[in-house]
């Protein structure tokens, strides 16, 4: 099919519909098409009017056969375009909306690495506060409110005819207003980037360090490299590989960090069960001296939780990799990646939760599974599979860095493009990277007690996964009024802050008082 300048295409009138599709990159260039609908939305949408309704069979019968076939190809291509998007040109030089070539494969590859990770491991310290029941009963209620969430922002990304909201926070500016959705979503979304990534860095560097120490064991050197030393290597790592120019262009470390995540989630709970259990073990929750300490200390281990489905804030930066047409709307492969991702996702973290609290009980230590298996198993477990569960985790935050910093590399060369308008060079670009990791490094090292602070980052950042999308959604969509539509996403959309409030005090409280202070992997 002949190119059509980019300025011909957005003069074509668009029409109110659900999705609103995008042939063309930023840039111009042609990307290919998403996913196939199915036969009852391309019946449904047959009978649709689009503006090229006028141009039936029976209006061009009584046309002759040149013109007849000139107005079909018109019709065709039409319908191939359908309701074009508004492009910004900006869009073509960040790397988020770069590379429009994602697809569903990606989308399960990326929310799979966003989706799973460190986080996970800590899950049966929740439990020992919270017991079996209502352990289960918590993970259980979030797993199934994120993904619904999930659902809403994967909807929304194509809400309104002629527009992509290709950022979450375009996305709440849309929903609140211009100042308002900066005040609301920036600071959490950013906190959520950032904070990974740091944590990322200390919890990465310390399992370099246990790697180390398990391989060499004896024959280690008598001035081995510091943990801070550690740290710097990994961060060195991390600034290589984040060289890489765009969020389509890390499609195979996904690849890497979702396959590393899922095994060594898998190999942690197998050991652990496999393995004869403490001979005190107990599952009641563990009791502390008064109401108020127990109370705190729940919120804080229901706040774990919530942190352990981070992610929603790459939900729509990953959609927007994807090409988005009338015929093949972006948000299919979108939500068949994301389904994938969820049930694997599933697959990881119930049996993580409950195997490792059925091994461990109340004596699992701060420090979650890996903590664990280094604390009881280190003479138990083959020196090889404790080793290779540790190289993998190495893996998955080196592949998770990358995905966590993209939000962060975009907002940079945001900031650069617009005040010069031109492309950043590869030079600029490395630049914002290296001061990114080293940036991330510096923090780690003066605030090593960031990795402690998963109940607290699940609190402050659960409005972005669990609240914020519900209020999008009745914003935008605009449900009947007293609805059940609109009663339910209002409900959940405030139950989430007030969550959200209750969680961020109960992990204060656990910090300041020493309730429940994690570190990631750090043998007890």
């Amino acid at each position: 099919m002949e190119e059509r300048p980019e300025t011909e295409l957005i003069s074509i009138p668009a029409t109110p519909r659900a999705s609103t599709p995008e042939i063309l990159t930023p840039s111009g260039q042609r990307s290919p098409r998403g996913g196939h609908t199915s036969t009852g939305a391309s019946n449904k949408d047959a009978k649709s009017w689009t503006p090229t309704s006028f141009i039936s069979p029976r209006f061009l019968s009584p046309i002759g056969t040149p013109m007849k076939r000139v107005l079909v190809n018109m019709k065709g291509y039409l319908e191939e375009v359908g309701h074009l998007t508004k492009l910004n040109p900006q869009d073509a030089w960040l790397p988020i909306t770069e590379s429009r070539n994602g697809n569903a494969h990606y989308a399960a590859f990326h929310n799979l690495n966003a989706g799973i990770g460190f986080q996970a491991l800590v899950l049966p310290v929740a439990f020992s506060f919270l017991g079996w029941s209502w352990g289960i009963i918590s993970l259980t209620i979030a797993y199934f409110w994120q993904l619904y969430t999930l659902w809403i922002l994967v909807q929304l990304h194509e809400a309104v005819p002629g527009k992509r909201y290709n950022r979450y926070v375009e996305l709440a500016q849309a929903a609140f207003g211009e100042r308002l959705g900066v005040w609301l979503a920036l600071f959490p979304t950013v906190y959520l980037s950032a904070g990974t990534a740091t944590a990322l860095i200390l919890v990465g560097g310390e399992t370099m360090k246990l790697f180390f120490q398990i391989v060499c064991g004896p024959l280690c050197s008598s001035n081995p490299l510091t943990t801070v030393e550690w740290y710097l290597v990994f961060t060195s790592l991390c600034i290589v590989l984040s060289q890489l120019p765009n969020l389509n262009s890390i499609a195979g470390l996904s690849l890497v960090g979702a396959v590393t995540a899922i095994t060594y989630a898998t190999m942690a709970w197998v050991l652990s069960v496999s393995q004869p259990r403490p001979p005190s073990i107990s599952y009641e929750p563990i009791s502390l001296p008064s109401y108020t300490a127990s109370l705190f200390s729940v919120l804080n281990a229901m706040g774990i939780i919530a942190f352990t489905f981070r992610g929603h804030n790459l939900v729509l930066e990953i959609q927007a990799t994807m090409p988005s047409t009338f015929k093949h709307p972006a948000h299919v492969p979108m939500w068949k990646g994301a389904k994938v991702a969820y049930f694997f996702i599933a697959m990881c973290l119930f049996p993580i939760a409950i195997g490792g609290f059925w091994a461990y009980g109340n004596l699992m230590p701060s420090g979650g599974m890996l903590s664990a298996l280094y604390a009881f198993h280190i003479h138990d477990i083959p020196r090889g599979l404790l080793a290779m569960t540790f190289l993998l985790v190495v893996f998955n935050c080196l592949s998770s860095f990358q995905i966590y910093s993209m939000p962060a590399f975009d907002s940079f060369e945001a900031g650069y493009t617009s005040r010069t308008n031109r492309p950043c060079s590869i030079w600029v670009r490395s630049g914002f990277r290296i001061f990114f990791g080293f940036v991330s490094f510096f923090i780690g090292v003066a605030l090593p007690f960031l990795s402690s602070l998963a109940g607290l980052l699940g609190g402050l950042t659960l409005p972005v996964t669990f609240a914020y999308p519900c209020f999008m959604w009745v914003l935008i969509k605009k449900p009947t009024k007293y609805s059940f539509n609109w009663y339910f996403n209002w409900i959940l959309g405030w139950l989430g802050v007030a969550f959200s409030l209750a969680f961020s005090i109960g992990g204060i409280w656990s910090m300041v008082n020493n309730g429940l202070k994690l570190r990631f992997f750090k043998p007890s």
